[in-house]
């Protein structure tokens, strides 16, 4: 009888799919399957930022479940706040929108630069694509022959910005000013790629410029670096520290905190509050994409830049120590980065 019972039931099991859905048989689908994510590099096309992205959009589909395209769209102004605060304010946490700030961001919410509407510490962070090294670039015809020549420049030395304060590079450039005493004269312009022509016309003489930024133009013999930050790369390890050519011990002591953000990198965020499923999935993407063979090489040879995954952990432990300076210390920077 019960044997009889079963073997009527057996045509049933064929229908319950029917009856309590097919999705409980089918495989989940790929979150990013058919979807579009786009990452906002917060300068113009043709500099370092726009370039390293450009190569891991490239690479990036091929490391995330579903394959979705990758769009980059440049979203130019106040040294990547604008950009920031778009990702903050306006863009969902879908994980389709994430975006490229300047590693010195930091500093503009530090000092409370007017327009900064976010808070650094609530951002989904992905990681960052290098560490940098800042170097002082100046023009090869320049009549100097060794550091102490630099010194002893009559003639104001023009130093073009891309960024204004809010940019690491600037910052650099702004210390190197105030505690080296060289006689320089900082201009701003509206991007690194106007001063990079500006120099090519010789109404610039120079650029403070991350060491992947100014590759090329050492390449073509425009440039030579002169000065660099504490993080040292091989190509320019030997040359003199910025913290090391000033007595002044203020001075050392915020040099040493502004080059706390040259290991921040190329960081890429994520507006707060994104699930964390998603974040693990772009993290992830980003971790190997940045140690693919592929990607080191064509970030190399095409874009002339070197490319190294920072771990979000990491990124969010240097942007805590800079936002967490005493009072007296944060009055002393304000002194001299001024927003």
């Amino acid at each position: 009888m019960v044997k009889k019972i079963f073997t009527s039931l057996i045509p049933l099991l064929f229908f319950l799919p029917y009856f309590f859905g097919s999705d409980l048989y089918a495989k989940e689908k790929p979150y990013y399957e058919g979807k579009v994510i786009n990452i906002i590099v917060g300068y113009a096309p043709g500099g370092g930022y726009d370039r390293i992205t450009r190569v891991i959009a490239k690479h990036l589909p091929r490391f995330i479940p579903g394959k979705p395209s990758v769009l980059v769209q440049n979203m130019p102004g106040a040294a990547t706040v604008i950009a920031a605060n778009y990702i903050y304010n306006i863009a969902k946490p879908d994980g389709l929108t994430i975006g490229l700030v300047n590693r010195g961001i930091p500093f503009a919410q530090l000092l409370h630069a007017p327009g900064v509407k976010f808070d650094l510490r609530k951002f989904s962070w992905i990681g960052s694509a290098a560490v940098e090294t800042t170097t002082l670039a100046l023009r090869t015809d320049m009549p100097f022959k060794n550091i102490e020549d630099l010194f002893k420049a009559k003639e104001p030395i023009i130093i073009g910005s891309g960024g204004g304060p809010g940019d690491a590079t600037t910052q650099f450039v702004i210390l190197l000013k105030e505690f080296l005493n060289l006689n320089m004269k900082i201009v701003n312009y509206q991007s690194s790629a106007d001063v990079i022509l500006a120099i090519e016309r010789k109404e610039a003489d120079g650029i403070g410029m991350s060491i992947n930024s100014v590759r090329p133009f050492l390449e073509r013999k425009l440039l030579r670096c002169w000065i660099r930050g504490r993080y040292a790369n091989p190509e320019i390890e030997k040359l003199p520290v910025d913290e090391d050519l000033t007595t002044d011990k203020t001075g050392k002591l915020i040099m040493g905190i502004r080059s706390v953000a040259d290991a921040i990198g190329r960081p890429y965020i994520a507006p707060p509050n994104t699930p964390v499923k998603i974040m693990s999935i772009l993290r992830d993407a980003f971790a190997r994409a940045l140690k693919d063979p592929e990607v080191v090489t064509e970030a190399r040879t095409k874009s002339m830049m070197d490319v190294q995954f920072v771990p979000p952990e990491e990124c969010l432990r240097l942007v805590n120590f800079i936002l967490n300076q005493p009072e007296d210390m944060v009055t002393k920077i304000g002194r001299y980065i001024k927003f």
